[in-house]
């Protein structure tokens, strides 16, 4: 169930008034992530950050686990678990989402400025099936990276001041979402057998929503 007064309860957490509506007014996930593609790409130029959800929001720019902590709060607003998961990828960024149950099916939200590892419909029976999903998409040129993923971490089990509206980078959660346990996919020795992606497949990486700055793309 939601709270009984959301706005009042999101700013108890600790974001304004402002805040509260704005998180508050996307009463889907659908229009969650709706709001997430077209929210300003965090191109990190002063080097990585974890920014709240507060500071996120403040800073008017998200990139994956800050957007997914973001859809995290929006979910528990509505009355879901505040969830993330953890994709784990070999030589390659991890990603991070935010899944989500509707009709006991699994869907996931996601912030990405580029084609792949979008949004997911909620239509996976399990976890894993909703994971599989991404298998294909999460690449880096032609390699497929995926190697292994976290189980849904509950971040009601997280101090809030640590990730709802933390003025400092929320270190603390991404050594906690990649320290818990996770599932294999696959080992190196099998990637290795994979079909790389084709050059059709690999020019979907230059399909950007917010154009990568030229630093960007040299440190890529």
């Amino acid at each position: 169930m939601p709270p009984r007064s959301p706005i009042l309860f999101a700013q108890k957490m600790g974001l304004t008034l402002k805040q509260a509506k704005l998180l508050v007014s996307l009463k889907t996930p659908r229009k969650i992530q709706d709001f997430l593609v077209f929210f300003p790409q965090n191109f990190e130029p002063d080097g990585d950050t974890a920014r709240s959800v507060k500071s996120a929001l403040n800073a008017q720019s998200a990139q994956c686990i800050e957007g997914a902590m973001i859809a995290a709060m929006a979910l528990w607003l509505q009355g879901h678990p505040p969830l993330l998961i953890d994709l784990c990828a070999h030589q390659d960024m991890d990603h991070v989402i935010a899944p989500f149950k509707q009709n006991g099916k699994w869907g996931a939200i996601s912030k990405t400025n580029y084609t792949c590892l979008r949004w997911r419909d909620p239509v996976y029976h399990s976890v894993r099936e909703l994971v599989m999903s991404y298998f294909h998409e999460f690449a880096k040129g032609p390699r497929k990276s995926l190697r292994s993923y976290s189980a849904p971490y509950d971040l009601r089990k997280f101090p809030t001041h640590l990730w709802v509206d933390n003025l400092d980078n929320c270190w603390e959660l991404t050594s906690r979402i990649s320290t818990i346990k996770h599932y294999k996919i696959i080992d190196e020795r099998s990637a290795k057998k994979l079909r790389p992606r084709d050059a059709v497949e690999i020019k979907t990486d230059k399909i950007n929503v917010f154009p990568v700055p030229k630093w960007k793309k040299q440190r890529l």
